[in-house]
């Protein structure tokens, strides 16, 4: 019996970095989403989950990885396949709410079909990390913002809103919303210095307390730490073996280079 590996491919680095660690995965995408996979590459519909799971079998697949950003399809209602058409009221259901309710509407579904989903850091090694200094070290100013931001932090979860914040002499600088975390990082950027403290912040990235890691788990990478840098902050707080870093060796040299401490330390609430 086959064991192979498929990607369910968005956009962004990450699902090459799988395909390069797993060359015998099948490649699988979806028509109008940007990918940077090697061909052979499968394209398939939104609107025909079907078509996809028959497509995966004849491929002789029985795991897969969800990576890469998607933004959330518009249906074509003449498009939809059987298996589609079926669950369309549930899946619509789910998507008009949380990220955290859709995805685990996702893997359900892919489950029930007879897949077993793996998150990336299960198929690649070394994308997190363990507790402790990747770079650099915190000092109490920074540990002050870590206790501020991880308190935001709890008090977000149950709402669903997003994975990061920003906290600067104890005040919040910016909230990780839809826009995601580079949008946010562009905002504390151009916040007038009037409003900044001048100790220097920290963006702490974390998973949501329900977030089911295997189709989202949190990532930063050498953009993140130039952002923050650009924005003026310290550094960098994620949580060990649950943010997984996207070309680590660069990160690590960029904030060497830029001056950003990188810290792994569950949170504190």
């Amino acid at each position: 019996m086959t064991d192979r590996l498929a990607i369910l491919a968005g956009s962004g680095k990450l699902p090459q970095i799988i395909q390069s660690a797993n060359p015998d995965c099948a490649a699988i995408s979806f028509a109008g989403v940007s990918h940077e996979l090697q061909e052979p590459v499968h394209l398939h519909r939104f609107e025909q989950f079907g078509a996809l799971f028959d497509d995966l079998r004849n491929q002789g697949v029985t795991r897969i990885v969800m990576a890469g950003a998607m933004q959330r399809p518009q249906f074509d209602a003449s498009a939809l396949d059987r298996f589609t058409a079926g669950i369309l009221p549930d899946l619509t259901a789910a998507m008009m709410q949380g990220d955290d309710h859709l995805l685990r509407f996702l893997i359900a579904m892919i489950q029930d079909q007879g897949f077993r989903v793996q998150g990336a850091h299960e198929v690649v090694d070394g994308l997190t990390v363990p507790p402790g200094s990747i770079c650099g070290i915190l000092s109490e100013v920074d540990q002050n913002n870590l206790a501020r931001a991880d308190m935001i932090l709890a008090s977000l979860a149950p709402l669903d809103i997003g994975q990061a914040v920003v906290t600067e002499g104890g005040q919040a600088l910016g909230i990780e919303t839809l826009q995601g975390t580079e949008f946010m990082l562009d905002m504390v950027a151009k916040t007038s210095s009037k409003l900044r403290a001048k100790t220097g912040g920290i963006l702490v990235k974390r998973p949501k307390p329900s977030q089911d890691l295997r189709a989202d788990m949190p990532a930063i990478g050498p953009d993140t730490v130039d952002q923050v840098a650009d924005a003026g902050l310290s550094g960098i707080v994620i949580s060990p073996r649950k943010v997984m870093l996207i070309d680590k060796d660069v990160i690590i040299a960029r904030a060497l280079a830029r001056g950003i401490f990188i810290y792994a330390q569950d949170p504190s609430c």
